[in-house]
Order: structure tokens, then sequence, then C-alpha cells
């Protein structure tokens, strides 16, 4: 953890190159430090990931209106401060990224940070260990 996952309406995928968008997500994950210059999350553990709704109904439905919902759910442990600032800059980046889609089009965005004590929460892989030898 942490999973930024996307979910977006399918019109974004002629519109916006989303690929990009997970990648310059994901690296600003990684630029992100805590009150002590540590970095906040790990790069095994950052992933973003990035579905087109098969199905969607946005609004009223009187014109062609796009949405992307985005939700960074991470494990407990953070500081007030440092949740904020991760959630401010993921969100400007978002906005940042999609600012010539918001430039002709109606689209709504949601980003969401969550954090939570899971009921159960297991960890199987090898991908920390590649970035530990680094």
């Amino acid at each position: 953890m942490p999973h930024l996952v996307i979910l977006y309406t399918r019109q974004l995928d002629d519109e916006a190159d989303m690929g990009a968008l997970c990648r310059r997500l994901a690296d600003t994950m990684l630029t992100i430090k805590d009150e002590t210059g540590q970095a906040v999350f790990p790069v095994g553990g950052t992933r973003v990931l990035a579905y087109p709704a098969a199905h969607s109904a946005v609004a009223d439905g009187s014109g062609d209106h796009a949405f992307c919902y985005l939700n960074l759910r991470i494990g407990r442990g953070r500081s007030d401060a440092v949740k904020k600032r991760a959630g401010e800059l993921l969100a400007a980046a978002t906005r940042g990224f999609l600012e010539p889609v918001l430039a002709r089009r109606p689209l709504g965005l949601t980003f969401q940070l969550d954090e939570g004590q899971e009921a159960f929460d297991a960890k199987i892989g090898n991908l920390h260990a590649v970035f530990a030898k680094r």
C-alpha cells in the first residue's frame, strides 16, 4: 500500500492518456516526504490503477458529461499534515494533467484519501525486495 484507484467514464480514453496520468500520480506519490524528510510511500508498494466504467450515468443525462473518481487508500500511521499534503499534491497533479479536458468539456473530478484499519491485510509477493536492493 498505498493504492490509488481511478474510475472514470469511457470518453476520457479518447481525450486523455490515462496510462500517463497513472505514471504521473505514482511519480508524485514517490516525491512526498514526511516531516523528517523520509519518503511517505514505499516504492514497491506504490500502485496506481485506472479503470474505465463499463456503464455510467453522470448528472441529469442532458449532455456528454465525464467523471473521474480517484481514491487513494493508505494504511495508518501518517500525520494529518502528511495526509493533507499528499491529497493536495495528488489532486493538483490530477487537475493539471486533465486541465486540457476541463477546458473542452464538462468533467467532474473527485479525489478522496482513505486511511483505515483493515479487518484483514495480507501482503504476498516479492516486489518490495526488488527495491530494497537498490
